[in-house]
């Protein structure tokens, strides 16, 4: 069973950085793509960036430009650095996990079996 714990919400003023973690437990992490989504208040969970297995990244609009994913797999950890930050960024963050091997499910989130807890996000204007 995988679990994934992440890590590094809070509260930002506009402008600031932030970076979330995402670590993982369980199976071979460094085979499965890992995605990052938000879901704010009232709105739907929406995607935010993923890492493949291959290191090929993808970004919703969004957040192109403004955040970085990257990954760590000795670790098994998955990062999402937030740069310039922005109060319509205020979300809860999930980390996902790919439910196949060596597939790049990008933003669609039925793609994915595993899901975080996820970590607050709060950006102050």
């Amino acid at each position: 069973q995988v679990q994934l714990v992440e890590s590094g919400g809070g509260l930002v003023q506009a402008g600031g950085s932030l970076r979330l973690s995402c670590t993982s437990s369980g199976r071979t992490f460094s085979s499965y793509a890992m995605g990052w989504f938000r879901q704010a208040p009232g709105k739907e969970r929406e995607f935010v960036a993923a890492i493949s297995w291959s290191e090929s990244r993808d970004y919703a609009d969004s957040a192109r430009g403004r955040f970085n994913v990257s990954r760590d797999n000795d670790k098994k950890t998955v990062y999402l650095q937030m740069n310039s930050l922005k109060p319509e960024d205020t979300a809860v963050y999930y980390c996902a996990q790919s439910g196949s091997r060596y597939y790049t499910p990008g933003p669609d989130s039925s793609k994915y079996s595993y899901w975080g807890q996820g970590t607050q996000v709060t950006v102050s204007s």
